[in-house]
């Protein structure tokens, strides 16, 4: 273990207990469910002040790692808790945001986990997800269906697909990356004069993707949502570009 001193700078002592916390968890001493011990004897044991253990402990509750509360029965003290996709959706909103991930990164992230996605779930999405898919496009098909609504929809049957490969860690990512990008997304349906236009186009291309889950195969259902995401962004960039 690496040594813990108190005369550190306070910035970096709570990176200390954040790198404590982190070694924890990778090689299995902490795991969810256990506790972190309690804040006096966190920081006599790391040698840190124990402002800087709170400092490390609002982080890891913003990170969605632990979960905080006040009291010493069996709900209260600083708990790890399972990592959540939303979490990882707020920490990708803000650095996209921040453009330390450049839009072209995100798109070339987002074709690739789409494309596992679909391969995933062609091969193991079951009838009832698929049903649930179809209402989805169903529902994006409505005549009249607001630009929110048909987004939020988009991004619905987006997440459906994920989460029918069975494999938590790709949804989650898959997820998350899809969900951070909504917000640009929305702005730039908002920006569109021919709006029935795309729609119709973007639920030919999902509706061509669903078949290919529907009917088991995988290297259509991915060759056709990375031509899907790429003819989406081209013509949503050139729009935003153009005016």
């Amino acid at each position: 273990m690496s040594e813990w001193t108190s005369d550190e700078p306070r910035a970096r002592a709570h990176e200390q207990v954040l790198g404590f916390v982190e070694e924890g968890i990778a090689t299995g001493r902490l795991r969810v469910g256990d506790r972190l011990p309690p804040e006096r004897e966190f920081a006599a044991q790391l040698g840190v002040s124990r402002a800087s253990v709170r400092e490390a402990v609002r982080v890891l509750e913003a990170m969605g790692i632990v979960r905080s509360s006040v009291g010493q029965g069996p709900d209260g003290g600083t708990v790890l808790t399972p990592g959540s996709s939303s979490a990882l959706t707020r920490l990708l909103k803000l650095h996209i945001g921040l453009s330390n991930f450049p839009m072209p990164d995100a798109i070339e992230a987002r074709v690739m986990l789409e494309r596992w996605s679909c391969r995933l779930a062609a091969q193991f999405a079951t009838p009832d997800e698929i049903a649930r898919m179809h209402a989805t496009l169903d529902a994006m098909a409505r005549p009249g269906v607001p630009r929110d609504e048909f987004n939020d929809l988009d991004t619905h049957f987006h997440v459906q697909i994920a989460q029918a490969g069975h494999n938590r860690l790709v949804a989650d990512m898959t997820t998350a990356i899809r969900d951070a990008m909504r917000w640009w997304i929305m702005q730039s349906f908002e920006e569109r004069e021919d709006w029935d236009e795309l729609a119709e186009e973007l639920h030919e291309a999902h509706t061509g993707i669903l078949e290919a889950i529907a009917s088991h195969r995988p290297i259509r259902a991915a060759d056709r949502v990375e031509a899907h995401i790429r003819s989406s962004y081209a013509s949503l960039l050139w729009s935003r570009e153009r005016d």
